[in-house]
């Protein structure tokens, strides 16, 4: 997933600094700030983590006031910090970087969040193979943000969209009649597209393997079953473990074989990066 295009990105800006600014502006800064006022400020990071977003946060200050701020990355998307790290010197007029700021920690602090939070999987399945994948449990409006976010931290990306790709859950199982009806349903209504087929138990698996699913996702199953599963497939289809994973058994989830563990809290839980803007 690579950023998504300039136009976007000035969109997802522009609304969220209409949600700051309101009808009136920064009050505050135009009543306390001369209009002279000149400053330098740096992008500072008060913990370790990694960086995702700096494109979007200087596209705050160029939305706001355009090249009358200078804003200077020191570091690229993807980079691991250390807390104390100067990320980004912007330099300009003082008014419009005061006016600028939250909306672009915002974007840079929750950005770097979900990559920080994805680096922290990666390492824990480092050298067994699997690779931590994202899902659709995105903040609404921000899903290629965060998608890419993800992969600056070092995982990869599921689909971005229901027409992507099909995964068959289980509701739509039910409303098939069946793991294979349900498979055989999309296959024929649409030949040539990727299928994933979500199953609870090692049956269903080898079922859809056998019918010629794409990518199983294995809900919720244990270790036990999933290295069953993989010995099956045989590399006749890819898995992913789903459901109930943690850090703490991610690594022997991931020894099991499977291809890639999903992981819903890279985007909906993922804590904010702090970062400051420091005079």
């Amino acid at each position: 997933m690579t950023l998504p295009d300039a136009a976007e990105i000035v969109d997802l800006v522009q609304r969220a600094l209409a949600e700051d600014l309101g009808p009136s502006g920064d009050v505050t800064t135009q009543a306390t700030v001369p209009a002279d006022a000149v400053a330098t400020a740096r992008f500072v990071p008060r913990r370790a983590g990694v960086v995702a977003g700096l494109v979007v946060a200087a596209t705050v200050f160029d939305a706001l006031a355009l090249k009358q701020v200078e804003f200077t990355p020191e570091v690229d998307d993807g980079a691991v910090v250390r807390d104390g790290t100067v990320i980004a010197t912007v330099q300009g007029p003082l008014r419009v970087i005061l006016t600028a700021e939250r909306t672009a920690l915002n974007f840079l602090g929750h950005l770097s969040g979900v990559a920080t939070a994805t680096r922290v999987w990666v390492e824990a399945v480092r050298g067994t193979g699997a690779q931590i994948r994202d899902t659709r449990k995105t903040t609404p409006g921000l899903r290629a943000l965060e998608k890419y976010a993800v992969v600056c931290g070092g995982g990869v990306n599921h689909r971005m969209s229901l027409s992507d790709a099909a995964l068959v859950k289980d509701n739509h199982v039910v409303a098939a009649g069946g793991v294979v009806p349900a498979f055989e349903r999309v296959r024929a209504a649409y030949p040539g597209l990727p299928i994933e087929i979500e199953v609870d138990t090692l049956a269903q698996a080898c079922e859809v393997i056998d019918a010629g699913a794409d990518l199983v996702l294995l809900d919720n199953m244990s270790p036990a079953d999933m290295r069953e599963a993989v010995a099956y497939a045989a590399g006749r289809a890819r898995l992913e473990a789903s459901g109930g994973l943690t850090l703490d058994t991610a690594r022997a989830v991931a020894e099991t074989g499977v291809d890639y563990l999903s992981v819903g809290a890279l985007t909906h839980s993922a804590p904010v990066l702090d970062i400051g803007l420091d005079m």
